[in-house]
């Protein structure tokens, strides 16, 4: 039976190689965006000539009512649900001393509500079938922080401690839960960032590159497969 998989913030960067990565892998998926609609149809598009069917999902998540429809129109139009990936999120810098209520709260609402509200609503399906995969998209920043990410770096700091959260509630039911911290990866959402920044990050990596998108769909193929159970 084919899988399905929901992919929050498939539009571009990171989630739009998830979502191909999956449809390569057999999944049908459901594709979230909020605002990059042409994106997401060229995604949808492109899933449907690899053969697999895929759902446009449009939605805020930073409200756990546009959360539950997202969750729950991806089920009623695929006919199921087998993994959750966690990707949505935003930026919006500034030095702490500088950092507006909404600046913080709106990124908090985001990336760590949305990835609440998501998994309460995806767990219900998930729970009756006992079986299932959650992925959450953390950052690297999440655990050593960065200078004007205050916001950001809480906010995927508090989604590392709640996959292990849920982890340990889900697997009674034989869902796994994980969370993937990447570090820097090169995506339109960091390409704006000053270039002192990318300098400092890049001297940090061993490697002496930045990531890609291909680099972190392919840990999250893995963990949604039979060989990540």
């Amino acid at each position: 039976m084919t899988k399905v998989a929901l992919v929050t913030g498939a539009s571009g960067g990171i989630g739009r190689e998830i979502a191909l990565t999956l449809a390569k892998s057999g999944f049908d998926i459901g594709i979230h965006y909020r605002s990059g609609e042409e994106q997401a149809k060229s995604l949808y598009n492109e899933i449907g000539s690899l053969g697999r069917r895929a759902a446009l999902l449009k939605g805020d998540l930073s409200g756990s009512d546009d959360c539950k429809n997202v969750v729950e129109s991806c089920v009623f139009e695929l006919g199921g649900l087998y993994a959750l990936i966690n990707n949505a999120g935003i930026t919006d810098d500034a030095l702490l001393m500088r950092m507006e209520d909404e600046q913080f709260e709106k990124v908090m609402k985001a990336n760590l509500n949305s990835c609440f509200y998501c998994t309460r609503e995806a767990l219900s399906h998930l729970v009756k079938a006992r079986q299932g995969r959650i992925i959450n998209i953390s950052s690297v920043v999440g655990i050593t922080g960065n200078i004007g990410q205050a916001n950001y770096a809480a906010s995927k700091a508090a989604i590392i401690g709640f996959g292990k959260s849920v982890a340990k509630e889900a697997a009674r039911r034989g869902i796994c839960v994980n969370t993937v911290a990447p570090g820097y990866i090169q995506t339109p959402m960091t390409d704006v960032l000053p270039e002192d920044i990318k300098k400092n990050m890049l001297d940090r990596i061993p490697l002496k590159r930045f990531g890609t998108p291909s680099d972190v769909a392919g840990v999250v193929a893995f963990l949604c497969s039979d060989a990540a159970s």
